[in-house]
């Protein structure tokens, strides 16, 4: 990163193979993905790490690395934490052990603020952390890490939560992803016209994944040091409106089922954040329309299936 921070030159990408990496990837051509250094790099493995940035010297990082189903993280709550949080240790130690002083983006999960009463929305950073999953814990922890080195470290730290984002490339594992590879197949007759759901009578705040890495940009350029962001369109929007809207976009008809097995326990009826901190300290501001987020995704599955 150049000392005015108004850009960096050298962008070392963590999970660069998982949905928002690849994008980011693609977004900065120029950047350089952790499994393009050495095939197969653990990110709880220090010594292999300083190997990688021994030969690759960054001058900002984007720690999207983790181990992100919360299903499976409560199948195998060890194995997500040594990922999210041990990981993210031994990825700062390796930095600082090799002369690292650039700017560290840490991104977390608005997951982390876990059930917030109605009362509190819209979620705004200053709001408690309650976490309830092990995904969302090893997100806490990790934050709280990050914090301390942003304070005690040699270079600057800046923590990004996000909440959904959605967009082409996602994987089906993600719902508004799974509705719209169901829509597809069922345009291609290639299922019944019936869409399986889950509770998509629940309200999230949805943001296009290229949004999202313009906010990460600007925040590796312009965060603040120690401090937390969130990221997020600002506004409450039902999942069942995306499925309607998502139906309406590929002129398909279909029965849309609920699936108890699709619900997860406790799930919070509303959630939607505020960006405010991260447009006051940055500039940014989500741009993308939902309708080119839902088609892209849609066309997107539609060219899998054809394929």
């Amino acid at each position: 990163m150049t000392a005015n921070k108004d850009k960096f030159s050298r962008l070392l990408i963590t999970g660069d193979q998982g949905f928002v990496g690849k994008q980011a990837l693609r977004r900065w051509p120029e950047a350089t993905g952790l499994s393009t250094l050495a095939e197969n790099v653990d990110i709880r493995n220090k010594t292999g790490l300083i190997e990688c940035l021994c030969h690759y010297q960054p001058d900002a990082v984007l720690h999207l690395a983790a181990k992100s189903f919360v299903p499976d993280s409560f199948r195998s709550p060890e194995a997500t934490f040594e990922v999210n949080f041990l990981g993210t240790l031994r990825l700062l130690e390796a930095l600082a052990e090799t002369g690292f002083k650039g700017r560290f983006l840490f991104v977390s999960s608005g997951d982390a603020y876990g059930l917030v009463p109605v009362a509190s929305l819209p979620i705004q950073e200053a709001l408690a952390l309650r976490p309830r999953n092990p995904y969302a814990v090893s997100k806490a922890a990790a934050e709280a890490l990050c914090f301390q080195w942003s304070q005690t470290g040699p270079f600057e730290v800046v923590i990004a939560r996000p909440f959904n984002h959605i967009g082409a490339g996602q994987a089906p594992t993600f719902a508004i992803s799974d509705f719209a590879r169901q829509i597809a197949e069922i345009a291609a007759h290639q299922r019944p016209p019936v869409l399986q759901v889950g509770n998509i009578d629940v309200t999230r705040d949805f943001t296009d994944v290229s949004d999202v890495l313009s906010a990460y940009e600007l925040l590796l350029t312009q965060g603040h040091n120690g401090e937390v962001y969130n990221v997020c369109a600002g506004v409450e929007r039902s999942v069942r409106s995306l499925v309607e809207r998502l139906l309406q976009l590929a002129g398909v008809k279909t029965d849309i089922v609920q699936d108890a097995t699709r619900f997860r326990p406790a799930d919070q009826p509303r959630v939607y954040a505020s960006h405010d901190k991260l447009s006051r300290h940055t500039g940014w501001q989500p741009v993308a329309s939902l309708d080119d987020t839902l088609l892209n995704l849609y066309r997107y599955w539609e060219n899998e299936i054809g394929s």
